[in-house]
């Protein structure tokens, strides 16, 4: 699967943007591991144009990542288009255009997944950041604003008659949120359309290696992405491309070898940040990582966990923990 001259293999995996979740350490991690191309946190357009600092620090990344996308997010063509050439400067791989975030402080604004009650707005938004860069642009979006306005059939074409170099679909509409199933079969009809000839990206609830493999032979897509899988969970990509490439899942991880993997991302986090910061931003993937599913009367020792802002304490905790009896995650 290539995209512009990017060439991602058979079963390309991708990390999906998420705010808060894939800053540079993160990302490099899920590379690590298997990850066939990661994308930056989203970006304001509106931030970046004022040069404000901690926005333009989203713009960091490092050829260990490549490929890379940054992602841009906004309301306002010539803020976008502007934002996009600045994108440029700092090199990534790919541009990409979040037409898809949910929350109500982006979508609420007309961005983001708010630009699926202004079709023409995104169109133009669209062209015109394609004709202002040289590097491929990418869109994500979602199936529509609800249920009774999923259009992503037809706008997929629309995307692609603006020159983008690529779709990736999240499996929901925006009054969804992040609630419900992710519908795929919608992406597996703009995918099998006859029309579209760019590569299609499917995302939503790939939680497993056996649904990403499931989702790609029913719905033909030629990547897939993983969001809210990987947090507290970047060895998914391992287990995700074992079993696309060999045919077999891979041998259950150790409880001690992703627990380790768990201390490498609290110091990650502390060296990109301070103490106290790092551990307040990682609490999230503390929070939703399955390794600590199945252990008994572990309620307590979360509450601890989550409160601790001192590595020494986090990880003496840490080694508190005995491994369930039967793993997960």
């Amino acid at each position: 699967m290539k995209i512009g001259s990017i060439e991602s293999g058979k079963y390309p995996v991708f990390l999906a943007p998420m705010e808060d979740v894939t800053d540079p350490a993160f990302r490099l991690m899920c590379k690590r591991f298997g990850a066939d191309m990661v994308y930056t946190e989203f970006v304001s357009s509106d931030a970046l144009i004022r040069r404000v600092n901690k926005t333009q620090q989203k713009l960091s990344i490092s050829d260990q990542e490549r490929p890379v996308a940054i992602q841009i997010y906004g309301r306002e063509t010539d803020a976008m288009t502007e934002a996009a050439r600045i994108v440029e400067e700092a090199r990534p791989d790919i541009l990409d255009l979040n037409f898809g975030c949910p929350v109500k402080k982006v979508a609420g604004k007309g961005a983001g997944a708010g630009m699926l009650r202004n079709i023409p707005k995104m169109l133009e938004i669209t062209r015109s950041v394609v004709d202002a860069v040289q590097i491929p642009v990418t869109v994500k979006t979602r199936l529509g604003w609800d249920a009774d306005n999923k259009v992503i059939v037809d706008l997929a074409e629309q995307l692609q008659d603006c020159g983008i170099a690529a779709l990736a679909i999240h499996g929901r509409t925006r009054a969804q949120m992040y609630t419900g199933e992710a519908d795929w079969t919608l992406i597996g009809e703009v995918k099998n359309n006859p029309r579209m000839h760019i590569p299609v990206i499917g995302n939503g609830d790939i939680t497993s290696a056996a649904k990403a493999r499931e989702y790609f032979d029913r719905y033909g897509v030629d990547a897939i992405m993983i969001g809210r899988g990987s947090i507290g969970r970047p060895w998914i990509f391992k287990e995700v491309k074992h079993l696309l490439e060999t045919g077999e899942e891979l041998p259950p991880l150790p409880f001690e070898w992703k627990l380790q993997t768990l201390k490498e991302q609290v110091i990650s986090s502390v060296k990109r940040l301070d103490e106290r910061r790092g551990i307040i931003h990682i609490r999230r993937h503390l929070a939703a990582t399955p390794l600590f599913k199945g252990i008994p009367n572990f309620r307590e020792t979360r509450i601890a966990m989550l409160r601790t802002e001192s590595v020494e304490e986090l990880f003496h905790i840490f080694d508190t923990i005995q491994p369930p009896a039967q793993e997960e995650g």
